[in-house]
């Protein structure tokens, strides 16, 4: 028998709450979208004055590290002329992210969902993921 755990609306408001309460702790004000494992947006939430050009960004990156069970910080470093994976950013209608803020969300190995922020720098984006990642395990 299989069993797959996947991320449901409960989940995904732990972890935007989490990556809610650290954009809040650095004062950027983030746009978070929460995927299952396939890559299908289960929650979303643009914070008051997260940008809105970065709420495509964010689903994306959260499709990204979900889909192909990878942070997008990854495909960033993997993704510059001459490294194995050089213009993968424009595969799948330009889906697939390579700037950092996307990761995988995994649990007992099984990468059940991912999380995606955009907003601040990438740096800030997946500091707030990460944070988003660390509020849902606690839960579990």
């Amino acid at each position: 028998m299989i069993t797959l755990r996947r991320i449901d609306i409960a989940d995904a408001r732990i972890l935007i709450d989490g990556a809610r309460a650290k954009a809040r702790e650095i004062g950027v004000p983030m746009c978070i979208a929460v995927t299952d494992e396939a890559g299908q947006l289960v929650a979303f939430e643009r914070m008051d004055g997260g940008k809105v050009t970065s709420t495509t960004i964010a689903i994306d990156k959260a499709f990204t590290a979900a889909g192909a069970k990878k942070a997008t910080h990854e495909y960033g470093a993997a993704s510059q002329p001459g490294n194995p994976t050089y213009g993968i950013n424009s595969a799948i209608a330009g889906r697939l992210m390579v700037v950092g803020g996307g990761l995988p969300v995994v649990v007992e190995g099984e990468v059940v969902g991912g999380i995606g922020l955009s907003s601040g720098t990438p740096d800030q984006d997946r500091a707030c993921a990460e944070a988003g990642i660390a509020a849902f395990l606690a839960t579990l």
